[in-house]
This record gives C-alpha cells, sequence and structure tokens, in this order.
C-alpha cells in the first residue's frame, strides 16, 4: 500500500480527490496549507505528494522547495492557472509534474500512478547488465539510485534520474524531447518541450562544472539530447 498525502485549502476538492485513490487501494493523508503537509511528512512514510500551488500559511512552491531539501518523494502539483509560467516555476524547483484545475479526476489517478511507478522502478534494477554506468567523471549506481560527478554525490529527483538514466544508458545516442517524454513519463507527448527542457537544464545544474559549457549533458540543436561518450 502506498501513502499519498493530499495538500489543498479546498476540502471538497482534497475528499473528492481521497474518494478516487482510496478505491485505488492508497492510504491517503489530507492537509489544507502547506505547514500542515510538512508536519505529516516529518512524521509519516509518504510515497507521492499532490500539492496546490495557493494556500495560506505555506504555499505550495515554497513548501516543494522545503521538502527538495531533504525529500525526493514525487510531487505533482495542483494549480489554478494554465499559464507556462506557473508550471514552470513549478518544475523548476523540484516538482515531478502537474495538473491544472480544473482536472479530470480519472486522469489524476493516472498521473499518481505513472509517478508511483516512476519511483517504485529507481529500485528495480536487478535485471540489468550493469549496477554502474558512467561517463568519465559522472557515474549512476543503478541498485543503490547513487548519482556521482568526480566522486561528489549529486541528488537527483526521480524524474531527473530516470532522464539520466536513459541517456547515460545510451551513451552518444541522441533522444528527442517526445522521446525521453515517452521513455520516461511513460505518457504520450503532446506540448511537451518545456517540462522536458526544464529537467534538462536542472540535471545541468547539478552535474556540470559549468552548465553553459556541459561536458556531460549535450544538446544536438534540431535533434535532442545526448550524453557524451567520455
Amino acid at each position: 500500500m502506498y501513502n499519498i498525502l493530499v495538500v489543498d485549502d479546498d476540502k471538497e476538492i482534497v475528499e473528492s480527490i481521497d474518494i478516487y485513490l482510496k478505491n485505488e487501494g492508497y492510504k491517503i493523508y489530507k492537509a489544507y496549507n502547506g505547514l500542515d503537509a510538512l508536519d505529516i511528512i516529518a512524521n509519516e512514510k509518504i510515497h507521492l505528494i499532490l500539492m496546490d500551488i495557493m494556500m495560506p500559511k505555506l504555499d505550495g512552491i515554497k513548501a516543494t522547495i522545503k521538502i527538495r531539501e531533504e525529500k525526493n518523494i514525487p510531487i505533482i502539483l495542483i494549480s489554478a492557472k494554465s499559464e507556462d509560467t506557473d508550471k514552470i516555476l513549478g518544475l523548476n524547483i523540484g516538482a515531478d509534474d502537474y495538473i491544472t484545475k480544473p482536472f479530470n479526476l480519472l486522469e489524476l489517478v493516472a498521473r499518481v500512478k505513472s509517478s508511483l511507478r516512476r519511483y517504485v522502478n529507481l529500485g528495480t534494477y536487478k535485471n540489468e547488465d550493469k549496477e554502474v554506468i558512467k561517463s568519465g567523471g559522472l557515474s549512476m549506481n543503478l541498485l543503490t539510485k547513487e548519482v556521482l560527478v568526480d566522486g561528489e554525490y549529486v541528488k537527483l529527483t526521480p524524474i531527473e534520474f530516470n532522464i539520466l538514466r536513459l541517456l547515460l544508458s545510451n551513451k552518444g545516442v541522441v533522444f528527442s524531447i517526445d522521446e525521453i517524454y515517452e521513455k520516461v513519463w511513460k505518457e504520450q507527448s503532446f506540448n511537451v518541450e518545456n517540462t522536458v527542457a526544464v529537467h534538462i537544464r536542472r540535471i545541468r545544474e547539478k552535474i556540470e562544472i559549468n552548465p553553459r559549457e556541459p561536458k556531460y549533458l549535450k544538446v544536438v540543436w534540431g535533434v535532442g539530447y545526448k550524453v557524451e561518450k567520455l
């Protein structure tokens, strides 16, 4: 059983989400502001968080930033706005996905399942040919889920880990934005350029000495991204 934390100041929305997710067998924790959410996370084992952006006391953006200081729990942001700037901001501060109000509850359930699969699959590499994959000073242990750059540990979110795993496992191979999205998110791609680009930039900021002149994660203009063979 997976534990899901639903955070929204609209109690009717929380109750609706609660009904649908309980029907899928999940245990639901509820919070109505960011501060209460942080308290629950500190005291309970949470596997995924659904987080509204606009809330009293502590909003979803600030709460996500605090959570990302210590934990890599998948976070799906819920926004009442549809502008790309809000979505990009959420991804920039460490969210894994977003959904815009009003949303279809069946779509929400599908996104939850997809995010949980990615999170759980971080630890299921027993059938891999190699436990450690690397390129130069960049290495990834598929069993311990550790990423090292020149011997220094780098902390990645589940989405970032899976993107880097895809590229590092296929050094020199160029993947388009659509291919990356479909292989990592396990969903059909549609207008996903900003979503993938934001995650790629965050990975670069963590693994590159100079993200503007990347050594490992390269863009092939007009085609996609690859990890160099070093």
